[in-house]
């Protein structure tokens, strides 16, 4: 079997691959991957600058700081295997790992994309890549139900008040209702608004000062997590009436800290930007949501069939496919640039 070519799940038995990763670690998880900061409050500082970088920074007096200038959420390209040289310098069996992942890995893209890393990176990384290359907006995005859910959604199911808007908006007095349409309508928005431009150049450009928004960048994330729980609650429900659901939403509700939808809300998407990132079964529901085939080389599984993990395993053949990159399935990046000798 190819690294590429993941196994199609059955029913239950024989799952293997991505579904067999969240069944291993995701179902019997007490709660979400944390990556916690340090130091300041956790949004204001990036936990993948290195020590060196935010020491220094910090040891200039104030008046020589200058005005802060936008923070990048998807760093310039740079060459890939320049990046992988200059985070793993060791020769420790991990760092050979990793060398020998990067390497295969520039096999098929020169460049690699650095994201910005707090938690919300998951949801950063797909969504750019996402809305940085389509010709077309998404049918699914033009709904004229897709504004109204959560008005529906909210006044059936009283749970979602529970809720927990990103950083970005804590404090300020939001109607929830509101609030996620006001996120849903930028998302579709903005999304049309890059799907008009003609060029490839011009989307990514476009797409580079959108995400150095970061009200406009979180409200995204925002519309994203709702339009995941809605996914979450639909699977559930199919789940419960006894219908044909993909295989990983078994998985996703067999966990004790998501057992339903509301539990999912309060132990996992509320922690989402906060405490915590995606989890690998929660990858699946992301690509559900966003309706995209995720393609993640996972470099710490180099040399194994896990080593590109597909989010769904049998994805429809109409979805459009992001590619991202990860070291420990925290934290992802963005390979770029598709060697024009090969591809996938």
């Amino acid at each position: 079997m190819s690294r590429g070519t993941m196994p199609q799940p059955g029913t239950w038995p024989g799952a293997s691959g991505a579904e067999k990763l969240v069944r291993e670690a995701g179902a019997t998880s007490p709660g979400p991957a944390r990556v916690v900061l340090l130091g300041q409050a956790e949004h204001e500082e990036d936990i993948y600058r290195s020590d060196d970088e935010i020491k220094k920074e910090k040891e200039l007096p104030i008046h020589e700081r200058g005005l802060p200038e936008p923070r990048l959420s998807v760093a310039p390209e740079v060459d890939i295997m320049d990046y992988c040289k200059k985070e793993w310098r060791g020769n420790t069996q991990n760092a050979t790992c990793m060398k020998k992942g990067y390497e295969e890995v520039s096999q098929k893209f020169t460049s690699i994309r650095q994201v910005r890393g707090d938690n919300y990176c998951a949801l950063r990384a797909t969504l750019f890549q996402a809305m940085s290359q389509p010709a077309v907006l998404p049918s699914w995005l033009q709904d004229p139900e897709l504004t109204l859910l959560p008005e529906k959604l909210i006044s059936k199911y009283s749970w979602i008040k529970q809720w927990k808007l990103g950083l970005k908006f804590e404090g300020k007095s939001e109607d929830l209702v509101d609030k996620i349409k006001e996120s849903l309508t930028l998302l579709r928005k903005k999304w049309a608004g890059l799907a008009e431009l003609r060029t490839a150049e011009a989307r990514q450009t476009a797409c580079d000062e959108l995400f150095t928004n970061e009200e406009e960048e979180y409200s995204l994330y925002e519309a994203v997590k709702f339009l995941m729980l809605n996914r979450a609650i639909e699977l559930y429900d199919d789940k419960e009436k006894g219908k044909e659901v993909p295989f990983f939403s078994v998985l996703l509700f067999a966990r004790d800290t998501s057992s339903d939808p509301g539990q999912l809300l309060r132990n996992h998407l509320n922690q989402v930007g906060h405490t915590g990132g995606l989890e690998q079964v929660e990858m699946f529901l992301l690509a559900y949501a966003v309706r995209h085939t995720i393609r993640v080389y996972r470099l710490s599984k180099y040399s194994t069939e896990e080593f590109i993990t597909i989010y769904p395993t049998d994805p429809p053949g109409d979805w459009p496919v992001v590619t991202l990159i990860t070291e420990d399935d925290r934290h992802y990046n963005i390979p770029v640039r598709v060697c024009e000798e090969t591809s996938l």
